[in-house]
């Protein structure tokens, strides 16, 4: 088997490497060809120290510079496209068609050609400027590399070389260090092949984008808590997440984490009387999407308790008892396994799954699980435990008042929706549960499953802890993504000609909008 090179200061270089490791088909359970290196804390030294010198020379790149290399980053992905997608099916069983091919890789490419348009218009440094004063400040980039642990869920749109947070920090004029996800690193590393030759093609520091595959927990902790590091992007599991986070804060370390959430979901009587048939198919379907590998699947229902109730959830037991899809790779048969044992620990009634499939490929059944208000609100840490596949906790509140205790008493999520009457016969109910449920989510929705995230300027992929580590950021939706990636640069009594372009008296661009003495404007200061 070859072992892979990693991409290190503009040169794939082979890997000092301390181990190996392989990536396993998860359709067959078989062996894929190539090996991978775990890098050593020196390899991981190097990359800071040339992410660190990029990081200087950005300084001089002009935004327009920084736009067209991810515009012809995005051309080379597509470029790319056939390669990526049987790579990426072959190390995630993700379907081909239509998940990455005409999902997951057109938003990867408009994510970045949007980061791109935000890069070059400007607006999104919220450039503030009080003329009486003298005082003038902006967002611009950290003065380091910003390093990306990419999950295993999503290869392209959240890929430590591809995804959202890639976009952002590029776009906010900083380096990144990929630190590829081992369930995915073949397709990382086309990822970074493609970037490398948009590198060279638009002239930028050779050093803009480094690849690791694996490192020790060790050097991860060092990786984002390295004196030259500006900040990290990271999105997988709590337990690892709040590890890094630790290093990092101790060294007063930037760390964006997104982490863990149930997403729940509260069906309002007035949807049952309406329209069962239809919210059980559409929660099934939402559950079941990536076979449960979202990060904003709803895996936590709440119901009144009554014979309507009763028979939804018979409904939404029929559609669980479907033919479960391939997972992700063995971990993922192993996590739900444990998630599901601590929720029936805690007292949830298992109704259908709780196994895994024999056979072929990683496979877990779908499952279905209750438990009464009362005892839910007896263990609430305990019943909030992300199942990351198709599992689903179904919890029967015994009146209103119950209703409203399970909202107050839920964890931060990414998300939380309310189904309810479309004739308003819930509006009173409603207008009890939502402002609950709204200081704990990120997003809420309404008569609508969470699992879709559009790219579009006004969402958030946020949410209070524990979804992400902070609740005033989202990883999803440019430009406000991007700021998570910039410092504030503040600029007191500067001379005019010394100052960056978008905070001298013309307007850049003639379109970026400016915070000026009070209000927003395109304008000149006269």
């Amino acid at each position: 088997m070859s072992v892979q090179p990693v991409l290190v200061n503009g040169e794939w270089r082979t890997s000092d490497a301390i181990g190996e490791f392989e990536t396993i088909n998860p359709t067959t359970k078989t062996a894929l060809p190539e090996t991978y290196p775990v890098s050593s804390a020196a390899e991981a030294e190097a990359a800071i120290l040339a992410g660190h010198e990029a990081a200087v020379a950005l300084r001089t790149i002009s935004p327009d510079q920084i736009a067209r290399f991810l515009e012809t980053y995005a051309d080379a992905i597509e470029a790319r496209s056939d390669a990526l997608i049987d790579l990426a099916y072959a190390e995630t069983a993700l379907p081909k068609s239509p998940r990455l091919r005409n999902v997951e890789l057109p938003r990867t490419t408009d994510q970045l050609r949007q980061a791109a348009a935000a890069a070059r218009e400007r607006s999104w440094c919220l450039a503030t400027i009080d003329t009486a004063r003298n005082i003038r400040s902006m967002y611009g980039p950290l003065g380091g590399p910003v390093v990306v642990f990419g999950p295993n869920n999503f290869p392209f749109a959240f890929g430590s070389a591809s995804g959202g947070d890639f976009a952002a920090a590029i776009a906010a004029g900083n380096p990144v260090i990929a630190k590829a996800n081992t369930g995915h690193p073949g397709t990382t590393r086309l990822f970074a092949e493609a970037a490398f030759e948009a590198i060279q093609a638009t002239g930028m520091p050779k050093a803009l984008v480094q690849l690791l595959y694996r490192v020790k927990p060790d050097v991860g902790y060092r990786l984002v808590s390295h004196p030259l590091v500006g900040a990290t992007g990271f999105t997988g599991s709590r337990s690892a997440g709040l590890r890094l986070k630790e290093a990092a804060d101790k060294a007063g370390k930037p760390i964006y984490l997104e982490m863990s959430s149930i997403n729940p979901i509260f069906v309002l009587p007035g949807a049952l009387e309406e329209r069962p048939d239809a919210v059980a198919a559409e929660l099934y379907a939402s559950c079941s999407l990536g076979v449960g590998q979202f990060c904003t699947k709803p895996g936590f229902v709440v119901l009144l308790h009554n014979e309507k109730s009763e028979a939804f959830f018979d409904k939404v037991k029929e559609h669980f008892q479907n033919p479960p899809g391939v997972l992700l790779g063995k971990g993922g048969v192993w996590t739900i396994a444990e998630a599901v044992k601590k929720l029936q620990a805690a007292g949830a009634q298992l109704i259908t799954g709780g196994r895994e499939v024999e056979g072929t490929s990683y496979r877990y059944a779908n499952t279905l699980l209750r438990v009464s208000g009362d005892d839910f609100l007896k263990r609430p840490n305990e019943l909030q435990i992300e199942a990351f596949g198709v599992v689903s906790l179904v919890v029967f509140a015994q009146d209103v008042a119950q209703m409203c205790e399970i909202a107050a008493s839920l964890e931060g999520n990414l998300t939380g929706c309310l189904y309810s009457h479309t004739g308003g016969d819930d509006d009173a109910l409603y207008d009890q549960v939502a402002p609950i449920l709204r200081a704990k989510v990120g997003r809420l929705l309404n008569d609508k499953m969470p699992t879709g995230v559009a790219v579009s300027p006004a969402m958030n992929h946020g949410g209070p802890y524990p979804a992400t580590g902070h609740p005033g950021f989202t990883a999803v939706g440019v430009p406000a993504s991007l700021l998570r990636f910039g410092a504030l640069h503040c600029y007191d009594a500067v001379r005019h000609h010394r100052l960056p372009p978008e905070l001298q008296d013309k307007n850049p661009t003639g379109t970026m909008w400016r915070w000026i003495d009070g209000g927003w404007t395109q304008k000149d200061i006269e």
